[in-house]
């Protein structure tokens, strides 16, 4: 047996009390295919109990928040890419779901499951990074008490595989980021290699604001590149202020290059490759996204 107990808590509060009393035995899960596989194939253990946390009130929702987009934790890909919302005002991260799996997988895969999952590579995390993501973790206090709170995307990832969220106590229950506005836009782009799935050799988002003919802000995020999904922060801070221009772009590439540390990988391509398409992807994602925020009212 993979697994003892299923439970489909209709609350944080009941998902939360479900992983305490199991005592680390039991496990967060949402579209399962991650965990469920793995478990399958033996790269983890057996649990006592799995917590599907998809019928939360809440989960499967995509709203308008105050100032925020939010993505509830059951939300699949699926429904990321057809949200009109999200293809408006975050267009990156409809684009980086988009591209994830196949139709199977994304029509159960939820955006907050890779983010918990914590590899460097997945398209929607970088998209979301891009966008200053941020997920909501809830966690059990002292007393029976129960608390959550609003963590920057970048720091939830301690390395390959490892989170900030411990997955057998805590649980990300929504994601949010502020929606792009009037001359202001993003977008995704990414290289893969078909074996099965759809791997991702490298991927990249950029968000930008447009003041006049200048970049006024830029965020741009890439993986797999280093061992957590990467802010070019130096790249950034290149084209902050400067003309909106291909000519600015091609002097961004060498920062770029300079701060992004692919490695050889034998699922994905060599190093030297990967480093050739980062400026690929830097003219693709920041030329679509100038042209978006062009028009963006």
């Amino acid at each position: 047996m993979l697994w003892q107990d299923y439970y489909l808590p209709k609350s944080a509060g009941e998902a939360l009390t479900l992983l305490a009393s199991y005592q680390g035995e039991a496990r967060v899960v949402a579209g399962g295919t991650d965990l469920i596989l793995e478990i399958q194939q033996g790269h983890r253990s057996p649990v006592s109990a799995l917590v599907d946390v998809t019928r939360i009130a809440g989960a499967s929702e995509i709203r308008r928040e105050g100032d925020y987009v939010v993505i509830g934790c059951g939300v699949p890909h699926t429904q990321i890419v057809g949200s009109a919302l999200i293809q408006r005002h975050g267009t990156a991260l409809a684009e980086g779901c988009g591209v994830i799996g196949g139709p199977q997988v994304r029509n159960v895969a939820t955006l907050a499951g890779n983010i918990a999952h914590a590899l460097p590579a997945c398209d929607g995390t970088i998209a979301l990074l891009a966008l200053g993501g941020e997920a909501q973790v809830a966690r059990r206090k002292m007393h029976d008490a129960n608390e959550t709170e609003w963590i920057p995307l970048e720091k939830l990832y301690l390395g390959p595989g490892k989170s900030l969220v411990d997955h057998t106590r805590e649980i990300i229950t929504a994601l949010r980021f502020i929606p792009t506005g009037e001359h202001e836009a993003s977008a995704f782009a990414r290289i893969m290699r078909p074996q099965g799935v759809a791997l991702p050799i490298l991927g990249m988002a950029t968000r930008l604001k447009l003041e006049g003919d200048n970049f006024h802000a830029v965020r741009i995020a890439t993986g797999p590149v280093a061992p957590t999904p990467f802010r070019a922060c130096d790249t950034e801070g290149f084209l902050t202020g400067k003309p909106a221009t291909d000519e600015t772009t091609e002097a961004a590439i060498p920062v770029l290059l300079n701060e992004c540390h692919p490695r050889t990988s034998a699922h994905r391509s060599t190093a030297e490759y990967r480093r050739e398409m980062l400026s690929v992807l830097l003219r693709q994602t920041v030329k679509s996204a100038i042209e978006r925020a062009q028009t963006a009212r």
